[in-house]
């Protein structure tokens, strides 16, 4: 049987398709798996030793149709489920089965704050449950991500300081209302008494650089915007905890089953996104009573309301406070 998982962003969606993924193909017999998606992402998925093809779309989807239509799949499993993906199947004419996004029920939540939702209905039970009807069944095993070896990092080469244990700090995020202003990410800084490693992309790299310059904790190291993203896996890989944003990295951690203190401003962990652990080790620290949350599933370049208190009134010694949890010696 060949079978097509078509999934076009973003990272942290992207891995969480790995459950799915390694069960398809250890219970289906003989079942040749394939996956699409955007150039910019292929390598999250280039890796898995759980795929035999994957396919990128890079601009024209004229051409990557073409190239879905030789292979002659015999099922499509959508987990994007957007108008794109509609057209490639459409082009195809292959059996498909797409996930529920719940589109409606987070509309109800994000704009009238009815809640429709199902309890702790994590996406990847969703994934999963498009391949229902080939007798797949959830493994249990998490999340999978695979670091090619020369993206692996030497952390007492990049920063010695860090040789005997660090913390890793995934400061950014795509939209501004799932990222701490950066002064209170100084302040918890402050508080570390371990040395930490800066996490993000190219365009965190000054505010990487403020946070360093501004802590009082003098064992901090900046590698926003100078690792790929293989290469910041691999830290957060070796870290002795992650504190994030609900961002891709997030959700890295996870596959690697490290505790992980998440930090939620617009979003909610009922959207589905919260880190997918088979050991449950991770705390949400989050201004739980605020009746403008969730504004957004995504989020917002700035607040709306304007006052972005769901960032503002985060307590940070709640952070230090599941940090020491994570940390103290083992009994």
């Amino acid at each position: 049987m060949k079978v097509l998982i078509l999934r076009f962003s973003s990272i942290g969606d992207i891995v969480l398709t790995t459950p799915l993924i390694r069960c398809v193909k250890e219970q289906v017999p003989n079942c040749e798996l394939h996956f699409a998606t955007k150039e910019t992402y292929r390598g999250l998925v280039d890796t898995n030793p759980y795929l035999d093809k994957v396919h990128v779309l890079k601009g024209d989807i004229n051409t990557l149709v073409q190239e879905l239509h030789q292979e002659k799949f015999d099922l499509i499993l959508d987990l994007h489920h957007n108008i794109r993906t509609q057209i490639i199947k459409m082009r195809l004419r292959v059996k498909s089965i797409a996930v529920n996004k719940l589109n409606l029920e987070k509309w109800l939540l994000t704009q009238f704050k009815i809640d429709k939702l199902p309890k702790y209905k994590h996406i990847v039970s969703r994934y999963l449950y498009t391949a229902k009807t080939l007798g797949v069944s959830n493994d249990a095993k998490g999340l999978d991500y695979f670091i090619p070896d020369e993206d692996k990092v030497s952390i007492p080469e990049l920063f010695p300081a860090a040789k005997d244990g660090f913390l890793a700090f995934a400061i950014g995020a795509k939209f501004l209302t799932k990222r701490m202003p950066y002064p209170k990410i100084v302040e918890i800084c402050d508080k570390l008494e371990i040395p930490v490693i800066l996490l993000g992309g190219l365009d965190d790299l000054a505010r990487g650089e403020e946070i360093k310059q501004q802590s009082k904790n003098k064992q901090i190291f900046n590698a926003c915007g100078r690792l790929k993203l293989n290469q910041s896996a691999s830290v957060v890989e070796q870290a002795e905890a992650l504190i994030t944003h609900d961002t891709g990295l997030m959700h890295i951690a996870a596959a690697f089953e490290k505790p992980i203190v998440s930090i939620w401003g617009n979003t909610v962990p009922e959207l589905g996104m919260y880190p997918y652990l088979t050991n449950g080790e991770f705390k949400v620290v989050q201004v739980a009573d605020l009746n403008c949350r969730p504004c957004s599933k995504i989020g917002y370049k700035k607040c709306p309301k304007g006052h972005f208190d769901c960032m503002q009134k985060i307590d940070i010694n709640e952070v230090v406070t599941a940090l020491d949890y994570y940390l103290k010696p083992a009994e």
